[in-house]
C-alpha cells in the first residue's frame, strides 16, 4: 500500500477516533444534567418530605393537597403557604416563609428594570428546577392587568419565588424553605397555582396609616390598593381565593370564590 494511501487511512481513523470520543462527551454531559436536575428534586423531597408532612398535618391538611396557594405581603417580607384537603373547601394556613432580602418597594411592577415586586394576582406558570436559585416557580408577570398598565415595550418579567437570598424583583426564600414551597405546588392536584402579592397585610392594626403615607407620596397608588384590598377581604371572609377579572383599563375586579 503506498504511503499516501496510509496517511489517508491514519487521518481518517483520527478523525472517527476524535468524533467518538466528542460524542461521548457530549452524551455524558446531556445525561449529567438530565441527572442533576432530577436529582435536584429528588433531594429535595429526601430531606423535607416528612417536615413538609408534619406541617400540613399539624394544619390539618391532606399532602398532597387538592390545591394550594400562596399569598405574599411585601412589608412584612412574608409569604404564606395555604391549602385544602378537597377542591372548594376553605383553605387553611399551612406554613409562612421568611422573605430572605427586600427589593424595591410599595406599588406595582411597571416596567424592565425598576427593582419592583410585583403587585397583584398572578399564578405559577412553570417549574424550574434548574434554577440558578435552587428551585423557582414562575409567575406569570406581566398578567392581563400588567399588559394593559406596565411600559408595553419593556414591562419586565422573569419573577420568581426561589432560593438563596439574593432579589431583583424576586420573592426568594432561601433554600430549605423553597423546598417545601416547590414540592407543594409540584405536588398539588389542582392548576393553577395562584398566587396574591400585597404591598402589605391589609388589616393590620397600622395599614390605614401606612396606606395614607404612602399614597400621598404615589397618589395612584389609592386607586389601585382598593383593587387588591377588595381580594384581600374576600379571601379573609371565607379563605378562598377569589375570582379576578381584568378591565378593558387593567383594574382588578374580584368576586367571591365560593
Amino acid at each position: 500500500m503506498s504511503t499516501s494511501c496510509l496517511n489517508f487511512l491514519n487521518r481518517t481513523k483520527n478523525t472517527l477516533c476524535a468524533l467518538v470520543v466528542l460524542a461521548a462527551i457530549f452524551l455524558t454531559m446531556k445525561l449529567t444534567a438530565k441527572s442533576d436536575d432530577e436529582d435536584r428534586v429528588a433531594a429535595a423531597r429526601k430531606r423535607c418530605d416528612a417536615s413538609l408532612r408534619a406541617r400540613f398535618e399539624k394544619a390539618g391538611v391532606k399532602y398532597p393537597a387538592a390545591e394550594v396557594f400562596f399569598r405574599a405581603m411585601k412589608r412584612e417580607g412574608i409569604v404564606e403557604l395555604w391549602a385544602n384537603s378537597a377542591a372548594g373547601e376553605p383553605l387553611k394556613l399551612v406554613a409562612t416563609f421568611a422573605v430572605t432580602r427586600n427589593s424595591g418597594g410599595p406599588g406595582p411592577k411597571r416596567f424592565q428594570g425598576d427593582a419592583q415586586v410585583p403587585e397583584g394576582f398572578y399564578e405559577v406558570d412553570r417549574f424550574n428546577p434548574k434554577s440558578l436559585y435552587h428551585l423557582s416557580l414562575g409567575l406569570n408577570y406581566p398578567n392581563a392587568s400588567d399588559r394593559i398598565l406596565s411600559d408595553h415595550d419593556r414591562p419586565g418579567g422573569d419573577i420568581f419565588i426561589h432560593g438563596k437570598c439574593v432579589s431583583i424583583g424576586c420573592l426568594p426564600l432561601g433554600d430549605a424553605a423553597i423546598e417545601e414551597a416547590y414540592l407543594a405546588a409540584l405536588d398539588s392536584r389542582t392548576r393553577p397555582v395562584r398566587v396574591h402579592i400585597f404591598p402589605a397585610r391589609m388589616n393590620a392594626p397600622d395599614w390605614s396609616a401606612w396606606r395614607a403615607e404612602k399614597s400621598e407620596e404615589k397618589p395612584r397608588l389609592k386607586a389601585f390598593w382598593a383593587q387588591l384590598a377588595r381580594g384581600w377581604e374576600l379571601f379573609e371572609k371565607d379563605h378562598r381565593p377569589p375570582v379576578v377579572t381584568v378591565s378593558k383599563d387593567g383594574a382588578y375586579n374580584c368576586t367571591s370564590g365560593r
